[in-house]
C-alpha cells in the first residue's frame, strides 16, 4: 500500500502522523511511505531520518494526497485537505465529527473512508488511540491552569499548591476517566486541594483506592457540580461520551457565580466543550474571559508538547496502521471489530451513530456497509 503523511496545517500543530520508526515498520513489510517535506521538522524528525528508513519525501501536500492510498494524520482534516481526498481513499486520523457538521459534510462528499482514532475501541471497552492524548491533555490541563491563575494571565494570582500558612488552590475535575485521573495526579503533585466528580460509583471507588485521602471524590449531580464549580479556583472539564458531543455540565449561570479570576480548562472542547461558555481557541490565542473567569479551550492541547505527543500517539496507532496497510481498509475492519468501531464515514455514508444523532443525519451500520 502507498501510505501518505502530510504536514499538519492546523494552527500551531507540530505533531506528525508517523514517526521514522513507524515508517520503518511499514517499509519493512513492503509498503511505500510518502512524507511531505519538513512534516516533522519542528520536533526534530527530519526528512533525512525518514529517508533513512525508506520513505520518499514529496514537496507538498497535493502530491501526498494524490499519491497515497491511505493518509495518516493527527488532527482532523482542514477544508483544503478535505478537498484533496478522493473516492475510496482511506483517512486515518482524529476526526471529532460530532460538533463539526461542516467537516462531516465534506468527508461525505469526498467519498473517502474516514476512520477516527478517537472511536477505535479495545477488548476492555477503552479507547486506546484517544488514551495517550488524553493522558497528555490531562497533565497539561493543570500546567495550563496553574499558569492561567497568575495575575499576568488574568487569573486570581494564586499559586496552585499555596505555601505554609496559605491555603492551596481548590481544583475541581469533572470526569474520572483518563483526562481526569492524569489531571488529578498532576494537581496533587503540586499539593493543590483536589476533587473529582463522576457518575460512576465504581470509578470513584477505584480512584479512592488509588489515591486515598489525597483525593476527594464526589458523585456527580447538577447540585454537586454547581457547588464544586462555584467554589473552585481551577475547574478542569474532562468528560467524554465516545464520539458524541460533550454534555454541557457547566452552565452560564454557574460560570457567572465563579470567583473573579478563577480558571476553566475545558479539555472536552474537541467534542464541543462541557461548558456553555466554552468555544475552541488555539495555541496562538489560548484564553478568553467570560464573567471574569479565564477560559482555556485549546482544541489541540497536546500539540504544545508535540514531540512527546507524537511518540505517544504512534505507540498506540501503529498496530492499527499496520493492519490497514497489510490487509486493506475493508478487510482489516471486517476482521477487527475494534478497528471497525473507528469507522465514521464510508464512501459517502455516515456510519457513527453518535455523530448522526448530534447532527440529525441518517446513518448505516459499519457491518452493513462492509457486508458483514
Amino acid at each position: 500500500m502507498r501510505v501518505g503523511v502530510p504536514k499538519e496545517i492546523k494552527n500551531h500543530e507540530y505533531r506528525v502522523g508517523l514517526t521514522p520508526s513507524a515508517v520503518r515498520e511499514l517499509t519493512a513489510r513492503g509498503h511505500e511511505v510518502f512524507v511531505e517535506t519538513m512534516a516533522g521538522d519542528a520536533i526534530g524528525l527530519l526528512d533525512s531520518h525518514y529517508q533513512r528508513v525508506g520513505a520518499k519525501i514529496l514537496p507538498n501536500a497535493d502530491e501526498i494526497f494524490a499519491t497515497a492510498d491511505m493518509i495518516v494524520k493527527v488532527k482532523e482534516p482542514q477544508p483544503i485537505e478535505i478537498k484533496r481526498l478522493r473516492k475510496g481513499q482511506t483517512l486515518f486520523t482524529y476526526l471529532h465529527l460530532a460538533p463539526d457538521p461542516e467537516q462531516t459534510v465534506g468527508l461525505l462528499e469526498s467519498g473517502a473512508v474516514a476512520i477516527a482514532y478517537e472511536t477505535v475501541t479495545d477488548a476492555r471497552g477503552g479507547l486506546p488511540l484517544l488514551a495517550p492524548m488524553s493522558e497528555v491533555a490531562g497533565r497539561m490541563s493543570i500546567q495550563a491552569g496553574a499558569h492561567c491563575l497568575e495575575i499576568a494571565q488574568g487569573g486570581r494570582g494564586m499559586l496552585l499548591g499555596g505555601v505554609p500558612g496559605v491555603p492551596a488552590a481548590k481544583v475541581v475535575i469533572l470526569g474520572g476517566g483518563v483526562v481526569g485521573t492524569n489531571a488529578a495526579r498532576m494537581a496533587m503533585g503540586l499539593e493543590a486541594h483536589v476533587t473529582i466528580l463522576d457518575v460512576s460509583l465504581h470509578r470513584l471507588n477505584e480512584l479512592d483506592l488509588q489515591f486515598g485521602a489525597m483525593l476527594n471524590t464526589v458523585y456527580s449531580t447538577i447540585d454537586s457540580i454547581e457547588e464544586q464549580v462555584i467554589g473552585a479556583d481551577l475547574v478542569v472539564g474532562g468528560v467524554l461520551l465516545p464520539g458524541a458531543a460533550a454534555p454541557k455540565l457547566i452552565t452560564d449561570a454557574m460560570v457567572k457565580q465563579m470567583k473573579k479570576g478563577s480558571v476553566l480548562v475545558d479539555v472536552a472542547i474537541d467534542q464541543g466543550g462541557c461548558a456553555e461558555t466554552s468555544h475552541a481557541t488555539t495555541h496562538a490565542h489560548p484564553t478568553y474571559r467570560v464573567h471574569d473567569v479565564v477560559h482555556y479551550c485549546v482544541a489541540n492541547m497536546p500539540g504544545a508538547v508535540a514531540r512527546t505527543s507524537t511518540f505517544a500517539l504512534n505507540n498506540a496507532t501503529l498496530p492499527f496502521t499496520l493492519a490497514l496497510a497489510d490487509q486493506g481498509a475493508d478487510a482489516a475492519m471486517k476482521k477487527n471489530a475494534h478497528l471497525r468501531a473507528g469507522l465514521n464515514v464510508y464512501k459517502g455514508t455516515l456510519i457513527y451513530k453518535a455523530v448522526a444523532e448530534a447532527q440529525k443525519l441518517a446513518f448505516e451500520s459499519a457491518e452493513k456497509v462492509l457486508g458483514i
